[in-house]
């Protein structure tokens, strides 16, 4: 089914403001003092708990000793979040052995709805080496605070359910998980592989 093109102007212009609302979080957060920030950015990161899709524990003490991709969003999401995972499996077959090297990670924001099953059955239409994770609303809302992330539930025009609205930045970390940099919605392939293969090699 095509989407209408008044509904894809209309996701486009959420997906500006989010990212624009997103951006200027990060820069405008006073920096903590401690050393972690990089190219003038905030403090990004910190300490969280979520679920992996056996119902493990995971915090962020599994991610230490590599670098990592983290993208925030939710599995009901119509175009965003499938084209940002899409885009990062293509990047990491262009990396190939490389892309073992580092930790790519999707979380959902939807503690309602996305729950670990739900996170592994839609993960496992993308490269097999993405990671989904989910948390319940205290969980979420302290990693999303940690890393300035933008969300919003949204209700639907006939009120009965409700949309996403969310940053769409890949929140990039060094094997410390240390803030490294950003992806952009619908940066370009070759900037996306200078980007994951600079955090491999400088992570």
């Amino acid at each position: 089914m095509r989407m209408k093109t008044a509904g894809l102007a209309g996701t486009a212009i959420l997906v500006v403001a989010a990212t624009v609302f997103a951006v200027t979080a990060l820069m405008q957060t006073p920096p903590a003092g401690d050393g972690n920030a990089r190219g003038g950015f905030a403090d990004i990161g910190g300490p969280f708990t979520l679920t992996d899709k056996t119902g493990k524990t995971v915090t962020e003490a599994d991610f230490k000793g590599k670098p990592s991709a983290i993208f925030f969003g939710f599995t009901f999401c119509p175009d965003v979040c499938p084209t940002t995972l899409y885009e990062l499996s293509g990047v990491m077959e262009e990396l190939g052995a490389d892309a073992d090297r580092m930790n790519v990670v999707f979380v959902s924001v939807d503690w309602e709805r996305d729950g670990p099953e739900e996170l592994e059955r839609y993960v496992s239409a993308f490269d097999d080496r993405i990671r989904g994770l989910s948390g319940t609303k205290e969980e979420i809302e302290r990693i999303t605070r940690a890393y300035r992330v933008y969300y919003k539930r949204v209700p639907t025009e006939d009120g009965e359910d409700y949309t996403i609205d969310h940053s769409a930045l890949v929140y990039l970390m060094d094997s410390d998980g240390r803030f490294f940099g950003t992806i952009s919605y619908n940066e370009s392939p070759e900037m996306m592989l200078g980007k994951l293969k600079r955090l491999i090699a400088e992570g």
